[in-house]
Order: structure tokens, then C-alpha cells, then sequence
């Protein structure tokens, strides 16, 4: 019985460790989120291909930490008598010894507030980026439709005349 307690606690340790390295992980996308905005609102493309080059590389490296906790999730679950998608920090929480409980406590609050940043930080980016697409949309749209009445006239000879004044770019030959 007792071997199994150490066991459980190693991989509460190991939990820990896997929650730390989500909340860097967190951070640091807020950080990366910004540094985005900041980047396309100065239009910056070389710094923003290498920002979002390390956004891939850095995602395909969590990865592992994300089945690294899955798999903790699945065997204490195991070891608590519940199925892993009941297996939550709060019901370990309440299962945990008083300085565990303060651990798993404390990593629980920092990545509720992270995650709120985090979201908060997603949804700027989302709106910047949606407000730089209809404005692209829009000037395109204005460019290209521009001197375009959408009415066709003929001259007396039959052919389509063009209105050279009303063209944004004249283009001669």
C-alpha cells in the first residue's frame, strides 16, 4: 500500500512539473500574440515569418508535454477509481494531502488567469486581424470597381467606349 501512495505522488510531482510547463507555455503565447499584433500593425514581414516559424516549432514541441499530461491524467485517474475525463485538478485537489493541495491549488489559479489573458489576447488578435481583412476587401474592392459604373455604353460605331478620366491606373502601350 505504501509503495503504491509513493507511486501516486511521483506522478503528482510529475503533474506539477507538466502544470509549470504549461503555464511558461501559456505565457509565453500571450507574449507571442502581442508581438503578432505588434507586428502587423507595423507590417514587419521578415520579423513576422520568424515569429510565426517559432510559433510552429515551439507548438510541435509541446506537444509532448500535452501527452505527457494526458497520460498522468489517464493513470491517476486509475489510481483515484475514475474515469480520466472525471480525473480534474479540482477532484485531485480535494483528494491531496494539505502541501500537495496548496500545489495543486496554486498552479490551478495561475492557469485560470492565464487562461483568461490568454483569451482576452486571442480575441484582440482575432479583431485586428478580421478589421485588416475587411479593410484589405475594401480597398481592393474600391480599386478595382473604381470608374466602373456597371452600365455599358456604345459609341456610333457599335465598340464600348471607356472613360479615361474615372481609371485609377491608365496603362498605354
Amino acid at each position: 500500500m505504501k509503495e503504491a501512495t509513493i507511486e501516486i505522488e511521483d506522478k503528482i510531482d510529475e503533474l506539477l512539473t507538466c502544470l509549470d510547463k504549461d503555464i511558461q507555455h501559456i505565457q509565453e503565447c500571450s507574449l507571442q500574440l502581442n508581438e503578432l499584433r505588434s507586428l502587423v500593425v507595423k507590417r514587419n514581414d521578415v520579423s513576422l515569418g520568424k515569429l510565426l516559424e517559432t510559433i510552429r516549432v515551439e507548438s510541435d514541441s509541446y506537444r509532448s508535454c500535452e501527452s505527457q499530461r494526458q497520460s498522468l491524467r489517464k493513470e491517476l485517474a486509475i489510481a483515484f477509481g475514475c474515469n480520466p475525463g472525471q480525473m480534474t485538478l479540482s477532484r485531485l485537489e480535494a483528494a491531496l494531502p494539505k502541501e500537495k493541495k496548496a500545489q495543486v491549488a496554486e498552479r490551478k489559479a495561475k492557469l485560470r488567469v492565464l487562461t483568461e489573458e490568454l483569451k482576452k489576447e486571442h480575441l484582440s488578435t482575432a479583431l485586428l486581424l478580421s478589421d485588416c481583412a475587411r479593410f484589405n476587401s475594401l480597398l481592393l474592392k474600391s480599386i478595382f470597381d473604381l470608374g466602373s459604373t456597371g452600365i455599358v455604353c456604345y459609341n456610333s460605331n457599335g465598340a464600348t467606349k471607356r472613360q479615361d478620366d474615372t481609371a485609377f491606373v491608365n496603362l498605354s502601350f
